[in-house]
């Protein structure tokens, strides 16, 4: 399998979002159908995207210059009413179903974790839930602990992980 990583960028809006409807599409079952609604309003939302790749750098895998994941690293600075505003963070971390399986989601999470580095971050955190089963194996394979659990959300548990990276 030819597969290029390189830094995502307002050009592959239409490719992002259509990566994230398709990889985060196979949780519809998982939900209700109301949760569901919501979930993907949210997915399906350009302005997601844009606002994602304001405070973000952007990391695609493409294979035959069609991306097929995308993880979203954002900085220190950006606090949420999850992270910290001294936390860089994961976010919208997908990979097409057809690809899965194929180690991508991992070496994104990868490529996150050695900017924040380069970045002198001190911490990195993210956010999963019960029924994201393949994404949690991947974060505690790479070192990320679970910290706590949070409210839930989509009638769903979620977990925040961490991982020092001094």
């Amino acid at each position: 399998m030819n597969l290029n990583f390189r830094e995502g960028n307002t050009k592959d809006l239409k490719q992002l979002r259509e990566v994230a409807l398709a990889s985060y599409g196979v949780f519809e079952k998982e939900l209700t159908k109301e949760n569901w609604e919501i979930f993907f309003k949210n997915l399906d939302s350009e302005d997601s995207y844009t606002h994602i790749l304001k405070i973000s750098k952007c990391f695609v895998c493409e294979m035959d210059d069609k991306i097929v994941g995308v993880a979203y690293f954002v900085p220190s600075g950006n606090p949420t009413e999850i992270f910290e505003a001294s936390w860089s963070y994961l976010r919208m971390v997908g990979v097409h179903p057809d690809y899965q399986g194929n180690g991508i989601g991992h070496q994104l999470t990868q490529l996150c974790i050695e900017f924040a580095k380069q970045s002198n971050e001190q911490v990195i955190a993210l956010h999963t839930s019960e029924f994201m089963n393949s994404a949690r194996y991947v974060y505690e394979k790479l070192g990320f602990k679970k910290i706590k659990e949070l409210q839930p959300l989509f009638g769903k548990k979620y977990w925040l992980y961490q991982m020092m990276l001094s």
